[in-house]
């Protein structure tokens, strides 16, 4: 059962340098990601801070965060939304997430982590090659659209990793960066605030990881408003290819990871 993953409360290290240079340094990323400048960069967000708190434990402080992150992006991309893609993707995000709160017992990190590499990658290759650019253009495709939703939903829940997925299904779109950034907003807002209900039961949202995000929302709002600025001065044509190359790099991360936290851990 899912309360069995019940998180072991852990003592905030004391004022040390190396752990709050690592968290601000991973809130940071996931706030440029959030803003949808570099949408790619959110994935490192959870794997970063396990270098310096336990996996569950950096998943549960990162929610609220992530939660005024998403405040910030609707403020500024209310207006910028593709809701016929958003509301394709939504009921696909609402059963995975079940799913995975429903799993959480028996499905370990390194497995997604190491799953959604390989999908990713598949992505990235599949992008560059010529099928892919006869693709684009294509209107949105709903089941389509509800399984990336679901995988979405899924990853998210587990280790706050649903960018892949979404981008999967909305890289190919070519959306102008903007409208891009703001469903991405939209989308990730629900999400994360369904999630908040199941945290709480599997012990995730913790005083102490409360305590510590409280001390990282300065980070979080100064890397959310300079995406946000960026984002709207960036070339389109820039703006995919450094999604595309950075969406490459982190799918070798998630699999590195993943095949040495199920094999080597």
């Amino acid at each position: 059962m899912p309360a069995l993953c019940r998180s072991v409360p852990y003592e905030i290290p004391k004022l040390e340098l190396t752990f709050f240079l690592v968290a601000a340094l991973a809130v940071f990323f996931v706030a440029l990601s959030k803003s949808g400048l570099v949408a790619s960069l959110g994935v490192i967000g959870v794997p970063l801070l396990t270098l310096v708190m336990p996996a569950r434990d950096a998943a549960g402080m990162m929610l609220p965060l992530l939660i005024v992150m998403d405040v910030i992006a609707l403020i500024a991309y209310r207006r910028e939304v593709d809701w016929k893609v958003f509301w394709i993707l939504l009921p696909g995000a609402m059963v995975g997430t079940l799913v995975a709160f429903s799993l959480s017992a028996v499905v370990s990190e390194s497995m997604v982590r190491l799953a959604i590499g390989l999908i990713t990658l598949a992505f990235v290759l599949d992008a560059w090659l010529p099928l892919r650019r006869k693709l684009q253009g294509l209107p949105p495709s709903r089941p389509w659209g509800t399984f990336w939703g679901s995988i979405a939903g899924f990853t998210s829940f587990v280790s706050h990793t649903g960018g892949p997925p979404v981008q999967i299904y909305m890289l190919p779109m070519r959306l102008p960066p903007a409208l891009f950034a703001g469903t991405n907003a939209v989308f990730f807002a629900v999400v994360n605030a369904s999630k908040i209900p199941f945290y709480f039961v599997l012990g995730q949202l913790s005083l102490a990881n409360m305590q510590v995000a409280l001390y990282l929302v300065p980070v979080a709002i100064a890397g959310m408003v300079l995406g946000v600025f960026l984002v709207r001065r960036i070339d389109a044509g820039l703006f995919y290819r450094v999604a595309y190359a950075l969406i490459f790099l982190l799918a070798l991360k998630l699999i590195y990871d993943g095949i040495t936290g199920l094999f080597f851990a």
